[in-house]
This record gives structure tokens, sequence and C-alpha cells, in this order.
């Protein structure tokens, strides 16, 4: 099987459940996502390094774009940006990686990125699951706020709940790796 259907496998193994659920955003439904128990797994985690850095390298590639970085905001983004960045790490165009807290430090030089992200990077913004698009759309919002610029967003599953057209619509196209459609096809 490819890194992709293993992936696939997996994600309905271990992150995938049907029933009864209230989301984050307070909007109930009847899929829940939990992609950390996939992004956590040794095995998951590389197959979405291969599968993530080869979305992402296509992008650069068609639509000829420079990215300096890849990150998303913590805790969710975190393994995917990192296994995304390591995966790109033997590339003339490899990525750093880094995240974004929900809000700015209260110490220290009071950071909201942290990691290896500069003024004037041209990044791909990351999230585990989009819904809503709200932590996306704060993600993006940080991004900005320190000078950065948001390529395109990289997501692992898009449940296909408004939440790619909310950040399409804030000018940075989503690419997933699945969608909800995509997913739970057999």
């Amino acid at each position: 099987m490819s890194a992709k259907e293993n992936l696939k496998e997996m994600l309905l193994e271990k992150s995938v459940r049907t029933g009864d659920f209230t989301l984050a955003s307070g909007k109930k439904s009847d899929l829940y996502v939990d992609c950390r128990l996939t992004a956590l797994d040794n095995r998951g985690a590389g197959w979405i390094g291969e599968v993530g850095w080869e979305l992402v390298k296509g992008r650069l590639e068609a639509e000829n774009f420079e990215i300096d970085a890849i990150g998303g905001m913590t805790m969710g983004a975190d393994p995917i940006s990192l296994v995304v960045g390591m995966a790109s790490a033997g590339d003339e165009n490899a990525l750093q990686v880094f995240n974004i807290r929900k809000e700015p430090k209260g110490y220290g030089r009071g950071k909201q990125i942290e990691g290896n992200f500069k003024e004037g990077d041209k990044v791909v913004v990351v999230d585990d699951v989009i819904t809503t698009g709200g932590s996306t759309l704060k993600a993006i919002e940080a991004i900005r706020a320190a000078g950065g610029e948001v390529i395109f967003c990289l997501v692992l599953v898009d449940r296909e709940e408004g939440g790619r057209a909310a950040i399409e619509a804030e000018g940075v196209p989503v690419v997933s790796i699945f969608t909800r459609r995509e997913l739970l096809s057999s």
C-alpha cells in the first residue's frame, strides 16, 4: 500500500469516530477526528511527513512558489509541521518549522510565534482538522501580524463543514490530505 493508503487506514483505525459529539467550535457533529493519535504514532507521523511533503512540494513546483517555513497553532499542527519539515530536509527547498501559541507569552520576549520564523517569511500554515476554520484563521492572523506571508494552508483532514471556504475567503488556498468524503469512502 502507498503511504497515503496506510495513513488513511491508520486514521480510520485510531483517529476517526462516529456518533454524537460536541466539537471545539460548539457545533454538534456525527464525526469526531482526533488526528493526534495518528500524528503522534511513529508510523503515522512518517506517512504524514511523506504525503504532506509531496503535496507541499507539488504545489510549490506547480505554482512556482518559494516557501521558507511551515507551522500552525499549537498543538494540533505541531507534529504535522515537524514531520513535513523533516521530510523536506533533503530537498533544496527544505522548510523550517515554527509553532504559534494561542496567546503571546507573558514573559521573556513575549512572542506568539516560536521556532524558525522571521518577519518576511513565506509560509505554509498547517492544521490537523478544519471544521469552521477558526483556529487556522487565528494562525493566519498571527503570521500576518508578525510580518509573514501565508502562501497556502495544508490540512490533514477537511471535515467539509465550511472551514475551507472561510480560509479561502481570506485569500489562502487550502490543500487537504483528506476530505471527510475521501476519508470515509471505501
